[in-house]
């Protein structure tokens, strides 16, 4: 097979055949060719093709009907309709078969290579995914999509880990799945078939987050009118995930420090003791040990949750899977969305690789999200990308044009840098304001100051 690709040519007219076969010869590729749509899927059943280019008018049936039967049997086949008049109705038809692209005769030569290559890129990056899903399903790892060496060794770790009741805990940035590696563990655990129990701590009062992590008997406060259980009790023989665990109070930190030590405690107001096996998963996205050295988070608990550390890549620093990811979100999106399946122009993703992911993974799935519900065909066009690809937020502060300097005070400059660095900053922590004021290492009512002067509407990125 050539190492460009095996291509075969199914067209009734022996010119063209024979002008396709020459063209792509000369680019390197393998050509085969037959003139009837019978000779070709046979041809198909007799060799391995990367591959196949269809007449739509064929003399023994149509080449939809040969589309449909490649689809069929030899799904991970690519297609390219060959179209004699530019139809719409064509290309839709054959988009909802499965083809990954048309060229309508006369063709630029040019312009065919091109579709020629991205049909095959876009063939090969399914066919691979479905390899790479079989992968992790074969490792326990159905879940988690990328091929990049720093996420194989993210795999080598939970495929080694798993089994074991050692405690983890899980670093990266906002975005990068952290709670999805989490899932990925218990998932692949011998505990797989009892609770998963997910706490965001930072979300809550510290008497309201040990109320809901140890429970508490009634009576214990004015509205504890009856018993409850905590999630601890909830997760027993399961698993608990503490997500953004440097967010807990340092009170806080010293019970959960004897839950790990002890596999005991107390619920609030309770005199009793409660046994529990549970396997503690935890994530930040902070330097633990800078929150150490500030007396924000205890020494020991820090030492009792790093037993195991499982380090996540930020998406601009394994770019090679963005292809992957995108395809995975384009099939889920399509699918919820009850719209036919979609493909990035190569402008559009152009853009998706130069762009830096602030927001990682979590921002990659909404762009496409976004994407898909706002199309109206099956080619999205970089127009359907969201605002920060095109405008100044896609833009670190130092590379402002010098142009948009001009006629500007230095105050304004001095603004207009501090405004996307805060829109930035909370963009990665989530909008969480206070995550936000901690990476900073600024008081919290100082960077509330700031938005406010900025006008930085926090409510309406909230969904407020």
């Amino acid at each position: 097979m050539s190492p460009k690709g095996s291509i075969l040519i199914i067209d009734d007219e022996q010119e063209i055949r024979e002008s396709l076969a020459e063209l792509l010869a000369l680019e390197g590729y393998k050509p085969d060719a037959a003139p009837t749509g019978a000779e070709g899927l046979k041809k198909l059943d007799e060799g391995v093709f990367d591959l196949v280019l269809v007449d739509v008018s064929l003399p023994d049936q149509s080449g939809l009907e040969v589309l449909k039967s490649i689809k069929r049997d030899n799904g991970d086949v690519g297609v390219v309709m060959i179209t004699a008049h530019d139809s719409s109705q064509v290309a839709f038809q054959a988009s909802k078969e499965g083809a990954e692209s048309y060229i309508t005769k006369p063709w630029d030569n040019d312009k065919l290579l091109l579709e020629v290559r991205n049909a095959l890129d876009k063939s090969r990056l399914q066919l691979e995914n479905v390899q790479l899903r079989r992968a992790l399903k074969r490792f326990g790892l159905p879940n988690l999509v990328g091929k990049s060496e720093r996420m194989q060794r993210v795999y080598d770790l939970i495929t080694q880990v798993a089994p074991s009741r050692a405690t983890v805990l899980i670093v990266g940035e906002s975005g990068t799945g952290k709670e999805l590696v989490a899932k990925t563990f218990h998932a692949t655990s011998p505990r797989s078939d009892r609770p998963f129990v997910p706490v965001n701590t930072g979300s809550m009062p510290v008497d309201l987050l040990e109320s809901t992590l140890f429970g508490h008997v009634k009576g214990a406060f004015t509205s504890a009118i009856a018993t409850k259980r905590g999630l601890f009790e909830v997760a027993d023989q399961g698993t608990i995930f503490f997500d953004e665990i440097g967010t807990v109070g340092v009170e806080t930190q010293s019970k959960l420090l004897r839950v790990i030590q002890e596999r005991e405690f107390m619920r609030l107001g309770g005199t009793e003791n409660i046994k529990v096996d549970v396997r503690i998963l935890a994530a930040t996205n902070v330097d633990l040990r800078r929150l150490v050295a500030e007396n924000k988070f205890r020494e020991d608990l820090y030492y009792r949750l790093n037993v195991i550390t499982i380090p996540l890549p930020p998406l601009r620093d394994r770019k090679e899977d963005i292809p992957l990811l995108t395809d995975h979100f384009l099939k889920k999106f399509c699918h919820e969305n009850n719209r036919e399946l979609a493909h990035f122009s190569v402008e559009a993703m152009k853009k998706l690789m130069d762009y830096d992911w602030p927001g990682n993974v979590r921002e990659l799935e909404n762009a496409v999200e976004r994407a898909v519900v706002l199309s109206s065909g099956p080619e999205l066009g970089k127009d359907l990308l969201p605002e920060p690809f095109f405008h100044d937020a896609a833009q670190p502060a130092h590379a402002l044009p010098v142009e948009n300097l001009e006629g500007r005070s230095l105050f304004e400059i001095v603004e207009g840098y501090e405004r996307r660095i805060i829109l930035e900053m909370l963009e990665r922590s989530r909008w969480s304001q206070t995550e936000a004021a901690e990476q900073f290492k600024i008081p919290l009512s100082t960077l509330n100051q700031k938005i406010k002067r900025l006008h930085i509407d926090v409510k309406r990125r909230n969904g407020g």
